[in-house]
């Protein structure tokens, strides 16, 4: 695309001078009066703005603002004229003061065509910051796949949620064809953002994706981000840059409403702007407000055309367009671009390109089959949603140095069933791209585990051969061997990996007369041995394990332990907007949707088989209604009351779990306690959580435990107490929550 440069400046206090120029020309210079630039920065102000945003977008309103800016800009000179003459397109480069420059110049529009998104010679508005160039010289694209660092920020209690798993699963299916190297940090912290910058090192991201909400404070726009344990926090344009530590990638994508408004009709500069001040060659950003499925829909045709070996400068007119001419979005023209001098050329090469390298990344949803059908048991990545802050505790579980306080060489995914254990444990292994992966499904032996080998992609053909031969020999204990195989000197050494045992129970765990589990004979020579190797080395790899059931940690190691908890009702929400016949736009009749989720009662994957059954059209109502039930009363049987766990406990600890069952929320302890006041109270709590009976989760404010009966054990437990004990049970604990959560709350930490 071609490039020109508009320059406007005050050059008295009555008038204001505009410069047309390119490719070195002598620009082309007009006068006019101060009057006529307040006008339209007033009728902007007026037609363009945060309230016209929440109304809606008209079109008409919005064509005659682009054709008056058009006027502005064209004068009797008709200026645009040499802009429109390149049939690939044109980029406009504005530098002007901020109220001018924070004029929706993106609007341009001639004889009722929007000139940014005409099918012919289109042009691109770039608000120019500064005159120096980031990147000077000839500018190269790797020749590879596009790397993009993804970052959302959720933080608890700001609304909208914004789905950001769609933006992340969009991306992915978007650039397919050619493939995307998605690194995530999922901290949402800048100190998540400073770690991964630095890990990686200058020059390995092509792009910076920045997805959550943005604000003004004090005249100054700020990001939202979290803290450690999930609470907001602001960040400035100056504490992001000091988290990139100057390792800027070519392309920074602050995606958040507000993201690139200049506060104060232009006064002070956007987020953008101020990221581009900071280092950054060219920023994204939205003007306004913008809908998440537009923004999402932008970011897909973006880096989709990126992957391809597109420009910067024709990726943003595609994308745009495709929000116009494909979506028929309102938002199309939010979108506004920032940058230096910096050249807008390719970031990667087209796909067949000679000696192209290609993608790495393996789909971890892939490693988790089913040994008869081969098919892959769990959510794939761009089908995974929820669980943002058991992830966050996870990934600070897995990532701590091994000789720091509290570090753990395992980590437990603990719950019922259904509840997305191995997604979770495949959504870790994503997370991780740093580590190597070998997971085993089921009951593992001496046999089974020796599979590591093949498991793993070792450095070379010496170390892979090293490591068979280190697992054959039994002449050495199992311990001495992996403590060998994990050495720094050892094939592992430098190949950290995750070990993942997943569907745990099922073979690697014996009952004892009183219900409780303990490892099995063969797993308790492996698992021990296996995390006594890791603690004894200091290597980073670490264990994962998915089980129902909990079991005594091996004596000197350390396993975390983090418990499922049902789906939130966001967490839910989002869930269902994937399943084709639960969510709301869905044709199946409303009834029957609502009486499916309400019978799925927030259990992933009692979700996804109901969906499947309201989908039968060869059902009618009343069958479909008895299959919903029959289908929960299935789950139950073979998830919840698995060698009759229920039944098989005291009826006092049964009665608990009655007793908690009156509140639909996850509750404190002290309000179990006062639930449930009888001296053996936490041993049946303990052993509720154990056998998976109770869900015990983490409270995002207070950090402390929290316990849920979920609604599938509701017909099991409620004739557990009579209607009287029933009502007390809901005062009890409504005196209890009252306490805790009005009269005496403690946040903590000050937060």
């Amino acid at each position: 695309m071609s490039t020109f440069d508009l320059e406007a400046f005050a050059q008295t206090s009555d008038h204001h001078e505009l410069r047309l120029s390119a490719d070195g020309q002598p620009p082309r210079t007009r006068s006019l009066d101060r009057a006529t630039v307040d006008e339209l920065i007033t009728l902007v102000g007026r037609d363009y703005s945060t309230d016209a945003a929440y109304q809606g977008y008209s079109a008409t309103r919005l064509a005659a603002l682009g054709a008056r800016l058009t006027e502005f800009l064209d004068g009797d000179e008709r200026w645009l004229a040499p802009l429109l003459a390149h049939p690939a397109g044109a980029v406009l480069r504005i530098s002007a003061e901020q109220r001018l420059r924070h004029l929706p110049w993106e609007l341009l529009a001639r004889e009722g065509g929007f000139l940014t998104v005409a099918g012919r010679a289109p042009l691109l508005p770039v608000r120019t910051v500064g005159t120096h160039a980031a990147l000077t010289g000839q500018v190269a694209p790797g020749n590879r796949p596009l790397r993009v660092l993804f970052m959302a920020a959720s933080p608890e209690g700001v609304e909208p949620v914004l789905n950001f798993e769609g933006e992340e699963a969009a991306i992915l299916a978007a650039t397919r064809r050619t493939g995307t190297d998605l690194v995530v940090e999922e901290s949402g912290t800048l100190e998540g953002l400073r770690f991964l910058s630095r890990d990686y090192g200058p020059g390995h991201f092509d792009v910076l994706h920045l997805s959550g909400h943005a604000t003004t404070a004090g005249g100054q726009p700020v990001f939202l981000l979290e803290d450690e344990y999930g609470a907001p926090t602001r960040a400035t344009a100056d504490q992001l840059a000091e988290a990139m530590q100057g390792h800027w990638p070519r392309l920074v994508f602050v995606s958040g409403c507000l993201t690139a408004d200049a506060p104060e009709g232009g006064v002070f500069p956007s987020m953008s702007e101020s990221l581009v001040q900071a280092g950054a060659p060219v920023v994204l950003g939205w003007a306004l407000p913008v809908g998440d499925v537009s923004a999402t829909d932008f970011a897909a045709a973006l880096y989709r055309a990126l992957a391809d070996g597109g420009s910067l400068d024709r990726a943003v007119v595609e994308a745009r367009r495709h929000l116009f001419h494909d979506r028929k979005s309102s938002y199309w023209h939010l979108l506004r671009v920032y940058a230096d001098r910096s050249p807008l050329a390719p970031l990667v090469t087209p796909l067949h390109t000679k000696g192209r390298k290609r993608l790495q990344v393996r789909a971890a949803d892939q490693q988790f089959l089913d040994p008869q059908t081969q098919l892959s048991r769990v959510a794939s990545r761009a089908e995974f949603v929820g669980r943002r802050r058991v992830i966050q505790r996870c990934l600070r579980v897995l990532r701590q140095p091994a000789d720091t306080p509290g570090a753990a060489q395992g980590l437990l995914l603990a719950g019922m069933g259904g509840l997305g254990k191995s997604s979770l444990a495949s959504r870790l292994l994503e997370r991780m791209p740093t580590h190597q992966r070998a997971v085993w499904y089921g009951r593992v032996d001496a046999i089974k585990f020796r599979e590591l080998t093949s498991k793993i992609r070792f450095d070379s053909l010496d170390q892979s051969i090293e490591a068979a031969a280190l697992l054959d020999n039994e002449q050495v204990p199992l311990s001495i061997r992996l403590r060998h195989l994990l050495d720094v000197d050892g094939p592992l050494g430098d190949t950290p990996c995750l070990f993942v045992f997943d569907d745990f129970e099922t073979g690697n765990l014996d009952t004892r007369d009183d219900g409780s589990r303990v490892l099995a004979p063969t797993m308790a020579e492996i698992l021990p041995a296996l995390l006594a190797a890791i603690r004894d080395t200091g290597s980073p790899s670490r264990v994962v394990i998915t089980s129902r059931y909990r079991f005594p940690t091996p004596v000197g190691t350390t396993i975390a332990v983090e418990a499922l908890e049902t789906l939130t009702p966001v967490e839910q929400t989002k869930k269902i907007a994937n399943l084709t016949n639960l969510r709301p736009e869905s044709i199946i009749n409303p009834t029957i949707r609502n009486r499916a989720i309400e019978a799925a009662a927030g259990n992933p994957r009692l979700l996804d088989w109901l969906n499947r059954i309201v989908g039968d059209a060869t059902l009618d109502v009343d069958g479909l209604l008895t299959a919903i039930e029959n289908e929960a009363d299935r789950f139950r049987r073979e998830t919840v009351l698995a060698d009759n766990l229920l039944d098989s406990q005291p009826l006092e600890l049964r009665r608990m779990l009655a007793r908690i069952n009156v509140v639909e929320l996850p509750i404190p302890a002290a309000t179990v306690h006062a639930l449930h006041p009888h001296p053996d109270a936490a041993r049946h709590l303990r052993r509720a959580v154990e056998l998976g009976l109770l869900e015990e989760g983490t409270d995002p404010e207070s950090r402390e435990p929290r316990y849920f009966v979920s609604n599938l054990l509701h017909p099991l437990v409620r004739s557990l107490l009579t209607d009287e004990e029933h009502i007390q049970a809901c005062a009890d604990a409504a005196k209890s929550l009252y306490q805790i959560w009005v009269l005496d709350p403690t946040p903590a930490d000050g937060h």
